[in-house]
């Protein structure tokens, strides 16, 4: 269906604008009209704006996400009925392409879809989890409370993602002006200075037959080795792409020196918060447990979840499965039994989630403050390298002139 931005007059004279999602313009102003709204102005949203390329028409940033979800928490716990509610929400985003979503949504709604169903059209911006647990709202009658649950979860996992991404964006940028200095100074410096030896008849040092050698190759066949490195990564992501691919790259991910510990505590945390929030909701254990998969993150941990459901089916407690697994920490597996026992599962899910996002921010803390001097200790080790090169055969052609 296409998609229609309006303008026009309530039934109360008063001026109103929105986006609408039609089969015809004649349907647009039919619907339009069906909820009082007399249009004055009815125009097709440009394909370009629609879609804003075909790689983000569903996708909503998640801290979009997170704050629209807050603000429907509040309209509707102030007893605002939900539609009443959504097209609040669709008057105050700005992006036509963010706004396109939440008009079908609306849509879908008016015409007697759940709230939830409507969401599942979109599951690039709604993921498995958002669904199930405004399914679960809807059931029980308190879409408010568990709205504000849900923008609790997404604002915990934007700010964790602002922490990450402030912590790495230093040695990463870092890192990308010393590769193109050091290309710049191999390419382009480094050749005119050491042009003066290349008529010498005698032996270079190695240093600088090394350092011609690099720059030769980078200046003749510096675009070969570019698009070899592009078919590697575009050949990687399609080979991840695939169930066994991903399922290979998570487990070498896991299994790294230094880091694979802290992409194991990414996903557990991950786990522990998305099981706590979705048992909070009253969602039973074993169907939270079949969206958790989903939302994990690293498909070795997915298929140790699952062995874990099956051996739940058979009776057994969430605990000792996945202590069997050897995936997950003793600390998470002690305080999952201890809370098993006493009935509160939840606090002590959001207890250890809260302490292992706290070790992943430590952990990458303290591998960024190590990655600089490594990396000042790499370029120092790279910058001597050149100058000697350069400076080697200068010496020995002193020593022959003299």
């Amino acid at each position: 269906m296409a998609v229609y931005e309006y303008k026009g007059f309530d039934s109360q004279g008063k001026g109103t604008t929105g986006m609408m999602e039609a089969e015809s313009p004649r349907l647009a102003r039919l619907k339009l009209r069906q909820d009082g709204i007399f249009t004055t102005d009815l125009t097709p949203v440009e394909e370009t704006q629609k879609s804003g390329g075909i790689f983000f028409q569903d996708k909503i940033p998640l801290s979009e996400t997170a704050v629209m979800t807050r603000q429907l928490a509040t309209l509707l716990g102030s007893d605002v009925p939900l539609m009443e509610a959504l097209a609040a929400l669709i008057e105050q985003v700005e992006k036509p392409v963010h706004k396109q979503v939440w008009v079908s949504v609306r849509d879908r709604v008016r015409e007697g879809a759940s709230f939830a169903d409507a969401l599942g059209q979109h599951p690039k911006t709604f993921s498995s989890l958002y669904q199930q647990m405004v399914k679960a709202g809807e059931a029980s009658g308190t879409l408010d409370l568990i709205l504000v649950r849900m923008s609790q979860y997404l604002e915990a996992q934007v700010t964790l993602r602002k922490k990450i991404f402030s912590i790495l964006a230093y040695p990463v940028l870092m890192m990308i002006l010393s590769g193109l200095i050091l290309l710049f100074l191999i390419s382009f410096v480094v050749p005119k200075v050491t042009s003066i030896f290349s008529d010498m008849h005698q032996a270079l040092p190695l240093p600088t037959i090394v350092l011609l050698g690099i720059s030769d190759f980078l200046r003749n066949y510096g675009w070969v080795f570019i698009l070899l490195v592009l078919f590697g990564i575009v050949g990687l992501k399609r080979y991840i792409a695939t169930p066994g691919g991903r399922w290979h790259f998570d487990r070498v991910t896991i299994k790294l020196p230094f880091v694979g510990r802290l992409f194991k505590i990414m996903a557990v945390a991950r786990f522990a918060k998305t099981l706590a929030t979705l048992l909070e909701a009253g969602i039973p254990l074993l169907p939270a447990l079949a969206i958790v998969q989903e939302v994990v993150g690293n498909k070795v941990v997915e298929e140790a979840i699952e062995k874990a459901r099956e051996n739940i089916r058979e009776g057994e407690g969430i605990a000792e499965p996945l202590k069997k697994s050897g995936l997950f920490p003793p600390l998470l597996t002690h305080l999952i039994a201890v809370g098993e026992k006493s009935g509160e599962l939840e606090p002590m899910l959001n207890k250890v989630s809260q302490s292992y996002e706290n070790e992943v921010e430590t952990t990458i803390t303290t591998l960024t403050s190590l990655l600089g001097p490594f990396m000042i200790l790499a370029m120092g080790g790279v910058v001597l390298f050149i100058v000697l090169a350069v400076l080697l055969p200068i010496f020995d052609l002193s020593q022959i002139v003299k």
